[in-house]
């Protein structure tokens, strides 16, 4: 194929719209039926799979049978996580508004590296940047990057906080790396997130050097139980346990960390949102003593994927962990992504999270993680009324739920995930096998928790 050919038919792609149209009434045709659709995709609907697999062709395709095809067999093999009866991972259900400026964000494929190279990439990551530090009640100038998700906003913060730390034994990491580095300490709760543990590894600090502290019986730190922090230490908080939902007492803990002059990180992925809204604002108490914070805005804000949130209270540091140069670079006065960010190719995640925030608004927000939390504790209150053992203290918007016997809740598991009408996940706590529910989406009704709960009775 000639390429003025190949250059002809894009051309007349991109004039015609006709493949875009075509996109356009299947995503409409999804959104009208992803409410319906069974949550996990049916065996019949899973054997469409096999129209993807082949040998790559030998020339080019046609793109409405491309579109279409990825309608057909793909649409139906989704997990309906913008519907309102999932509940397996922390996966928030994205708002319209956000969606509909990610649509629009892609056809402008901005890379968001420089002002230069996107002056509105640019202006909505600092517009956002102000508006979340303010939402979460973090101090005036802390930096935000925007990243794909926490687990990397993790291992930002992180990797500040190793750096800050060497650099008091007067070691630049950036310039000699670890090798022959002065030790620093590292202090994690026994139930911090398996993306903690990969973060730090990526960062040349061990599991096996990690100081664990024990946490009580809903995962919560323990600050009795912290063992004498002193100025080298990274203390690792969590505000949201990935099962139970449990916050870590931040405040006391902060405290305890700065006497001692340590860097305090915390870990919030969906939780960290707990401090946008009134009614569980109390949650996140001192959490604004911190000195980095990780969260993702597609989980409890119901931003579109991917957005994770890297914060750190000095602009500066974060900067000099994670920035790039080369002659090539041109950096402005404006705000230049890359600085906050391990990336330096990425897609303007802004601009969703930016519609996502304007069309909540303070109100929204607080309303919206209301919401999550009233549902939460009506799927709570009704499966304990069918008798189910409910494991842990609903704080937020995660219920860890059982059978009086660990063989029914693993048969329970299995019939709620096979009914197409609900989906969890499983967890293990305790030795004990638990179903782990957590609501995030804003389509999440009534109706649809009380549904979910006669259907655990019905499986039962």
């Amino acid at each position: 194929m000639q390429f003025a050919d190949f250059q002809g038919r894009a051309e007349s792609q991109v004039h015609d719209k006709d493949i875009f149209a075509d996109a356009q009434r299947y995503a409409y045709e999804y959104m009208d039926r992803v409410a319906a659709m069974d949550v996990f995709p049916s065996p019949e609907s899973l054997a469409l799979l096999d129209a993807f697999s082949g040998p790559m062709p030998d020339g080019p395709g046609l793109p409405q049978d491309i579109i279409k095809m990825l309608h057909d067999a793909g649409s139906p093999n989704t997990v309906a996580q913008t519907g309102g009866r999932y509940f397996g991972f922390v996966n928030g259900g994205a708002a319209p508004a956000g969606i509909a400026a990610k649509w629009l964000a892609d056809v402008w494929d901005q890379n968001a590296a420089l002002y230069v190279m996107s002056p509105i990439a640019s202006k909505l990551e600092e517009v956002c940047e102000q508006w979340v530090v303010d939402l979460l009640g973090l101090p005036a100038g802390t930096a935000a990057g925007f990243v794909s998700g926490s687990s990397t906003a993790n291992l930002c913060g992180l990797a500040v906080a190793r750096n800050v730390l060497l650099g008091k034994y007067g070691w630049d990491a950036g310039l000699r790396g670890l090798a022959g580095a002065p030790p620093i300490r590292v202090v994690a709760g026994e139930q911090a997130h398996a993306s903690v543990g990969k973060a730090l590894a990526l960062l040349g600090i061990g599991a096996s050097t990690i100081e664990i502290v024990p946490t009580d019986d809903q995962g919560r730190m323990r600050p009795d139980a912290v063992p004498p922090l002193d100025s080298t230490t990274l203390l690792i908080l969590q505000a949201g346990n990935v099962s139970g939902g449990a916050f870590d007492p931040v405040d006391e803990l902060c405290d305890l960390a700065h006497e001692a002059g340590a860097w305090v990180h915390v870990d919030g992925a969906f939780g960290l949102w707990a401090a946008a809204c009134e009614r569980t604002r109390h949650l996140t108490r001192g959490i604004e003593k911190a000195d980095s914070w990780a969260v993702d805005a597609h989980k409890t804000l119901n931003a579109p994927y991917d957005c994770g949130i890297v914060l750190c209270k000095d602009r500066q540091f974060l900067a000099d962990a994670l920035q790039s140069t080369g002659s090539y670079l041109e950096f402005s006065d404006h705000r230049d992504g890359m600085l906050y960010t391990p990336e330096m190719s990425r897609p303007a995640r802004s601009v969703a999270l930016w519609a996502t925030l304007k069309s909540l608004g303070r109100s929204g927000v607080d309303t919206l993680i209301g919401h999550l939390c009233q549902m939460t504790r009506r799927f709570a209150d009704g499966l304990a009324r069918h008798g189910f053992i409910i494991d842990n203290e609903v704080v937020f918007n995660q219920i860890l739920v059982r059978c009086q016997q660990a063989d029914d809740t693993v048969r329970l598991l299995d019939r709620i995930q096979a009914s197409g009408r609900c989906w969890c996940g499983g967890a293990v706590r305790n030795g004990e096998p638990v179903i782990r529910i957590s609501v995030c989406s804003w389509r999440t009704t009534s109706d649809d928790v009380d549904e979910c709960v006669e259907l655990f009775a019905e499986c039962l």
